[in-house]
């Protein structure tokens, strides 16, 4: 359903950016965190985005059912990522 294969990794200033192509319309932020395996369960997830948050085009999200459409921005503890539609 979503594809996991991982860019191109750009640099920007001391933060490196990967895109991360999905091949739907958008994908929940639940879905997307765990695509990016970055956490070892769903429930982890879910603990993750109550208790911590991520910034989702510079805004701080705590909602895992939070829809990310292509060109947005995750940030995860100083890893950015950023949506982009499979071709």
């Amino acid at each position: 359903m979503y594809s996991s294969e991982k860019l191109l990794c750009e640099k920007n200033g001391d933060n490196m950016q990967e895109k991360i192509k999905i091949n739907t319309a958008y994908i929940t932020l639940g879905q997307f965190v765990k695509l990016l395996n970055i956490l070892e369960s769903g429930g982890m997830v879910k603990s993750y985005l109550q208790e911590e948050g991520v910034l989702v085009n510079g805004e701080l999200e705590h909602r895992r059912g939070r829809k990310l459409y292509p060109k947005d921005k995750v940030e995860i503890e100083g890893n950015t990522f950023i949506v982009s539609k499979e071709d």
